[in-house]
């Protein structure tokens, strides 16, 4: 194994993992950028859309699910879901498991409004350039999700 592939001492991957926070910084807030202005074409709310693609991906879940999931508020995620429910693309649902805990699922006009936004958010995606690899794309995800595993404990509510 040469240096460039054996692990970083503590005090080197404390200040890569730093460059690498702010990379993701910046790229999160040009990222909900581009989605609030998607948000003028579909009329959908980056939350409501986090919602939406959540149902749509995964099928119906309770709001505690989702909020685990998007490491986000119960009540946060409630009112994502009570603004697509108002608007026709999510209802809930009795769930067979937990009467106090709703089943949400995504209706026929939230999975029309959803594939049309993940359409579109897939043309902007084919788009980034670099001669990406499979292997680049992988060994990014496993940086990123170790990096979320520091925060695995974090209080949300």
């Amino acid at each position: 194994m040469n240096d460039i592939e054996a692990p970083l001492p503590p005090d080197d991957l404390g200040h890569r993992i730093s460059e690498v926070f702010d990379l993701v910084g910046a790229l999160y807030r040009r990222g909900l950028r581009k989605l609030e202005q998607g948000e003028e074409v579909e009329g959908v709310s980056v939350g409501v859309r986090s919602v939406l693609t959540l149902l749509h991906r995964y099928g119906p879940m309770t709001v505690p699910q989702m909020a685990r999931v998007m490491t986000l508020t119960r009540q946060f995620v409630q009112r994502m879901v009570n603004d697509a429910a108002a608007s026709g693309w999510a209802e809930a649902t009795p769930n067979p498991a937990h009467q106090r805990s709703s089943l949400i699922r995504i209706t026929a006009d939230g999975e029309a409004v959803i594939t049309a936004i993940l359409a579109r958010e897939h043309a902007l995606n084919r788009q980034v350039g670099g001669d990406l690899t499979e292997s680049e794309l992988r060994a990014c995800a496993r940086v990123l999700k170790e990096m979320l595993k520091t925060f695995d404990h974090a209080d949300l509510d």
